[in-house]
């Protein structure tokens, strides 16, 4: 698949399965503004079937290159970066896994089981990144008990393979030029904004800022019966140049690590 391919049809199945997605991306474009997407992101687990190695293949097939490494302590998480060289216009990919092993034996016995729910041949798939739940219907006490550890664990078990963010550039609107003109502009339009570690993550002098709206409530179909609980989000993300005149490209840990909380459980209220 060539890179344009790829991100139509993550667009695709990303904002069929968040309305409040399309709400963003029309606020923006009614106000006469062209969307430009900074990055996209990814969640897995660190089982050897669909890890970064894994989910990393098929962006490393259309042309993109790993950049950086990252560690979230906090989280117990690792991810990479990956851009594609002499290309700065194309999006990022962002890709993170949870590192089971410094969790309970109760969040790996659970993770596991789902995981070994199906056959090893549902790993191979190549559109993989494409195909969501491939585990059939989760338990909603499951969920809940994964939550008392991980809420990325947690959305994980339930949602799967998937974009799990794009991220709208600021850096290429015409008028709505700075991250606090944005926010303000998605909560005039009643979007529920990431607060964790301030609206606003990052500084100029770090030279990323980002923000982020809270992930949409869906109904999701259980064991149990269907409930409603956070799917996908949008991100936002403004990028300075540095004393070289450089724009920065990389990633913040310390950015990123609040931004995982937009799928936290929550009320829209």
């Amino acid at each position: 698949m060539t890179r344009n391919e790829i991100f139509s049809k993550l667009w695709e199945l990303y904002s069929i399965q968040n309305p409040s997605i399309l709400k963003v991306h029309k606020s923006f474009t009614n106000y006469g503004e062209q969307v430009i997407n900074d990055h996209v992101a990814f969640r897995t687990f660190n089982d050897p079937r669909m890890d970064i190695d894994v989910l990393e293949r098929l962006f490393i097939y259309a042309g993109y290159v790993k950049k950086e490494d990252y560690y979230f302590k906090e989280k117990k998480l690792i991810a990479k970066h990956y851009e594609v060289p002499n290309h700065p216009e194309e999006p990022k990919v962002f890709i993170s896994q949870l590192v089971l092993e410094d969790f309970s034996d109760d969040l790996q016995g659970i993770v596991l089981e789902r995981l070994n729910s199906v056959g090893n041949i549902e790993y191979k798939s190549k559109n993989l990144l494409f195909d969501g739940n491939i585990w059939g219907k989760p338990s909603y006490k499951a969920y809940h008990k994964l939550r008392e550890e991980s809420e990325y664990a947690a959305w994980l078990y339930v949602y799967g393979f998937r974009a799990n963010h794009f991220t709208i550039s600021i850096n290429h609107l015409k008028k709505l030029k700075s991250i606090e003109v944005v926010n303000q502009h998605l909560k005039d339009h009643g979007f529920l904004m990431n607060n964790a570690g301030g609206e606003i993550k990052g500084t100029r002098e770090e030279l990323l800022q980002q923000s982020s709206i809270m992930a949409e409530n869906l109904k999701v179909e259980f064991i149990e019966g269907e409930y409603e609980i956070p799917a996908c989000y949008y991100e936002f993300a403004i990028r300075y140049a540095d004393s070289n005149g450089n724009l920065y490209n990389g990633f913040l840990a310390k950015n990123a690590n609040k931004i995982f909380e937009s799928t936290n459980y929550h009320s829209d209220s």
